[in-house]
């Protein structure tokens, strides 16, 4: 995404007055930190804008201090929910745009915390209810240094349920996190917190300050049991929706287009469906002809005849039948890698990408196009507005004392970094797809970057994806 000089000067403006506003009160303050995750910030902001009701002025004023937000609150009257209102409102606007990242930066948004008025001093909790369930089960973190921090690791576990049930990548709950605690009655009130509004990733991951409340494989298992896209991101904008895939571990694929005769493409697959599903009393009938079951049945695709959206998937609706079949395989491919991941079932997650075929072919869907290994020379692929997607292999990433993956380019590419390098090829080719608009050759490319990594592990599987894409580290 791309974000004008304009806002970042704006934000710098509301931290000054952020710290007028704190050094007229006692010593013992906390530093402002509302610009310690400037990149979430900033996605947040610009999906607000989208459509904002309620005339707050900017994002940033809800991670203040009240008295400092009431400046920029526009018509909210109650201040401890000013976070989650505009949180709610981005995701609102993120969905009717169809946007995954902005849904997601929304979600990352509402869980960040807010600035006190000193070390160990929680902030008070919203008392009301956000429209979106996936903005309404988060709260805010606390400060690390108080004694409501038990509760953080909570809070990023709700947080991947959340990112997880939009089909975004769940682990990504670790960037909602906050700092280290610092020392209660420490006369600086440093403690260890940052805030600069001109780090476009956000300073608390530049500088190694992140520090999550929970591991990856705590939040992998919180989230083994959702089924990606079976939430509000499905759909998400009416036609918008069809065009965001499910599930973070398919974030490269390229959505193919269904077939262009969409009626023949629902009365085939409802020929071999119709035996076992009938035709329901509501005259209802479950189009979806396979019936393999790896990892869990396809989701019924419900054709009701006489709606201007007739096809449905777990409760997101579509206009033609070859969206919705689609969006059903894409939905049990994602169930099945979910409990490959998990050990619910051996043989990896290739097996499920078959099964995905199988399902298309069922359906008279095209297959997803899979083919040999990019042989690139630098330089040769398009990357849109980004610059190089090349991933590093190294010890004391993000302050890591463990060697871990990460994208050298931080400022396109600004996921922290990881021990499994899937999830950053995953991030890295969404971000392709999504933010830098490449090529589809690219997004391509990236997919097969990914697989060729996935099969090495530490420095090789770091060469194997720069290589594919013609990149150096």
């Amino acid at each position: 995404m791309k974000y004008g000089t304009a806002l970042v000067a704006l934000a710098g403006l509301s931290s000054a007055r952020e710290i007028n506003l704190y050094s007229r009160k006692a010593l013992k303050r906390e530093v402002p930190q509302e610009h310690s995750h400037e990149a979430t910030l900033r996605a947040a902001n610009e999906a607000l804008k989208l459509d904002n009701p309620l005339n707050i002025q900017d994002a940033v004023f809800a991670l203040l201090g009240n008295a400092a937000a009431a400046d920029g609150a526009g018509d909210v009257t109650n201040l401890d929910c000013l976070q989650q209102i505009i949180a709610d409102q981005a995701f609102t606007n993120a969905k009717a745009a169809g946007d995954l990242e902005l849904m997601t930066q929304a979600i990352l948004y509402r869980a960040l915390e807010r600035n006190t008025g000193s070390v160990g001093l929680a902030s008070v909790l919203c008392n009301e209810t956000a429209t979106n369930p996936e903005i309404a089960n988060i709260q805010q973190h606390q400060d690390p240094a108080s004694p409501e921090a038990a509760g953080n690791a909570d809070i990023e576990l709700e947080v991947a349920k959340s990112l997880a049930s939009i089909g975004a990548d769940p682990l990504l709950a670790l960037n909602s996190a906050t700092f280290p605690p610092g020392e209660i009655g420490d006369p600086t009130a440093q403690g260890n917190t940052c805030n600069d509004a001109e780090d476009p990733q956000g300073c608390i991951i530049t500088l190694g300050l992140l520090t999550p409340a929970v591991t990856e494989d705590e939040i992998l298992a919180a989230v083994a049991d959702i089924t990606p896209g079976a939430g509000a991101g499905n759909d998400a904008g009416g036609d918008a929706g069809d065009a965001v895939d499910d599930g973070a571990g398919d974030a490269c694929n390229v959505v193919v287009q269904p077939p262009t005769n969409e009626t023949d493409a629902g009365a085939e697959a409802g020929t071999g469906a119709e035996a076992g599903a009938g035709e329901a009393a509501t005259g209802t009938v479950n189009v979806q002809a396979f019936t393999g079951s790896l990892g869990g049945v396809a989701p019924a695709v419900e054709s009701t005849a006489g709606s201007d959206r007739p096809f449905s998937v777990n409760g997101a609706t579509f206009t033609t039948a070859g969206a919705a079949l689609q969006r059903s395989c894409s939905v049990q491919k994602n169930a099945c890698a979910n409990a490959a991941n998990s050990g619910q079932i051996e043989g990896g997650t290739q097996q499920c990408e078959d099964q995905e075929n199988e399902c298309r072919a069922a359906n008279n869907l095209k297959r997803r196009r899979r083919s040999a290994p990019f042989r690139r020379q630098a330089g040769a692929l398009d990357f849109g507005s980004c610059g190089s997607p090349a991933i590093q292999f190294a010890v004391g990433l993000d302050g890591r004392k463990e060697a871990s993956f990460q994208n050298v380019n931080t400022a396109d590419f600004n996921h922290g970094s990881a021990q499994a390098i899937r999830i950053i090829t995953d991030f890295t080719c969404s971000k392709l797809q999504s933010s830098c608009d490449a090529s589809e050759e690219t997004v391509q490319a990236c997919q097969q970057a990914s697989q060729a990594a996935q099969a090495a592990e530490g420095q090789a599987a770091a060469d194997a994806f720069n290589s594919a894409l013609g990149v150096s580290a």
